[in-house]
């Protein structure tokens, strides 16, 4: 599986600034990987006390990422 920002796999946190900012795309394609991580540690049983909640931030997530590709213009992923 895929590095992610959420797990803490990635090394720089996300607030600092580095010599390569990443793109707009870049940044919406983490935000989809970082969502799907999310979506499987909820499927897999992980932080049920979190469970709803958690959930709830999967979708606004979806639909966060839905409008910015609609903003962008580019394909639906």
């Amino acid at each position: 599986m895929a590095p992610s920002s959420v797990n803490g796999e990635i090394g720089a946190p996300a607030a600092s600034p580095g010599p390569e900012q990443p793109t707009t795309p870049e940044l919406l394609e983490q935000l989809r990987r970082d969502r799907l991580w999310l979506l499987q540690q909820i499927d897999g049983g992980r932080w049920p006390e979190l469970r709803l909640d958690l959930a709830a931030l999967e979708r606004e997530l979806g639909q966060l990422l839905e409008q910015a590709q609609e903003r962008l213009g580019g394909p639906q992923a």
